[in-house]
C-alpha cells in the first residue's frame, strides 16, 4: 500500500515553487475548516496547479509563504477557497432530472391558486447554467407555454460559495458552443444574441436571484422550497459534512418537495429518513403530495 508521504510530488515547472507534503496538508486543513471541501491526496496536483497563480500574483515564491499569508489574510483564504472550488456544469445536466421535474413537479406547481408561491432553489449554483435550465423548463418550450407564469409568484435562487460564477449566474451570458446542449424548441425561444456568445432571455432572468453563500455557514432564506438541486457537490465532502448538509437541505423542502442529487451522490441518514426514492437520485420529502 502506498502511504502519502510516499507518493510523488507534483514536479513543479520553471521557476514554479514545490508543493510539499506538510504544505498540502495545511492547506487542506484550511479548506475542511472553511467550506467543509474534503481534499484527499489525489488532488495535490491540482491545487499545485491553481494555486501556483496565486503564488505568482502576491509575489510569493513559497507555498510555505504562501500558507501563512493564508492563515492571517481572510481575504486571500477566500480567494483560495474559491480557487479551488470546483465549477464545472452545462445546460440540461442529467437530464432525467429535468424528464421529472417538467412531468411530475410541474404539473403540481402550474395547479396552485395565484396566492400561492413557488420556490426553487439551485445550490452549488455554479455559473447557472443548472438555474437556467430550470427558468426554460418552467417558460416552457413557446411563449404560450410560459402563460401561467404571469402574475404568478414563482422565483428561482441560485447560490454558490464563489462570488465570481454567482456574478456569472447573475449576468447570464454564455459561449457560443454552450448552446449545444439546449434542446429545441427552448434554444430558439429564450436565447438571444449577445457579442460572447449569447444571452438568456429577459424572462428568464426575471425569475432567478443569483447570492453568494457558503453551505455550511447561516442561511438567510426562511421559507420552505418546492424543489432544491444540489448536484455534484456533496463528493467534495467528508461523510460527516454530508449529512449534515443533507438534513439541512431536508429541514428547507416542503412536504411533498424534490431534492435532485448527482448521479454518484446518495441520501445518508439521518435526512434520508424524511425522504422517498422518486426516481433516478430524485428524493421526495414525506408528508405532501403524491
Amino acid at each position: 500500500m502506498t502511504t502519502a508521504a510516499a507518493l510523488p510530488r507534483p514536479s513543479a515547472g520553471p521557476g514554479e515553487a514545490e508543493l510539499g507534503a506538510t504544505e498540502f496538508a495545511q492547506i487542506a486543513a484550511v479548506m475542511q475548516r472553511e467550506a467543509r471541501i474534503h481534499l484527499t491526496e489525489a488532488k495535490r496536483t491540482l491545487v499545485h496547479s491553481r494555486l501556483s497563480r496565486r503564488l505568482r500574483e502576491n509575489g510569493i515564491t513559497s507555498f510555505r509563504d504562501y500558507v501563512a499569508l493564508v492563515e492571517r489574510d481572510p481575504v486571500e483564504r477566500r480567494t483560495m477557497v474559491i480557487a479551488l472550488t470546483t465549477n464545472h456544469t452545462h445546460f440540461f445536466r442529467e437530464s432525467h432530472h429535468f424528464d421529472h421535474f417538467r412531468s411530475v413537479l410541474m404539473p403540481q406547481l402550474k395547479g396552485r391558486s395565484k396566492g400561492q408561491s413557488v420556490r426553487i432553489w439551485s445550490a452549488g449554483c455554479s455559473s447557472g447554467e443548472e438555474v437556467y435550465t430550470i427558468a426554460m423548463c418552467l417558460l416552457g418550450r413557446d411563449r404560450t407555454d410560459a402563460a401561467w407564469l404571469r402574475g404568478a409568484d414563482v422565483r428561482l435562487l441560485a447560490t454558490d460559495i464563489s462570488t465570481p460564477v454567482v456574478q456569472a449566474a447573475e449576468r447570464g451570458v454564455y459561449a457560443a458552443a454552450a448552446r449545444d446542449s439546449i434542446p429545441e424548441p427552448y434554444r430558439s425561444t429564450w436565447l438571444r444574441p449577445h457579442v460572447d456568445g449569447f444571452e438568456m432571455a429577459a424572462e428568464a432572468k426575471a425569475l432567478v436571484t443569483a447570492r453568494t453563500l457558503n453551505l455550511f455557514e447561516s442561511w438567510p432564506m426562511r421559507q420552505l422550497y418546492d424543489a432544491i438541486f444540489c448536484r455534484n457537490v456533496m463528493i467534495y465532502f467528508d461523510d460527516e459534512a454530508k449529512a449534515d448538509l443533507e438534513a439541512r437541505l431536508v429541514e428547507r423542502l416542503a412536504p411533498g418537495g424534490f431534492l435532485y442529487i448527482g448521479h454518484s451522490e446518495r441520501l445518508i441518514a439521518p435526512a434520508k429518513l424524511g425522504m422517498s426514492l422518486a426516481g433516478q437520485t430524485i428524493y421526495q420529502k414525506n408528508g405532501g403530495p403524491r
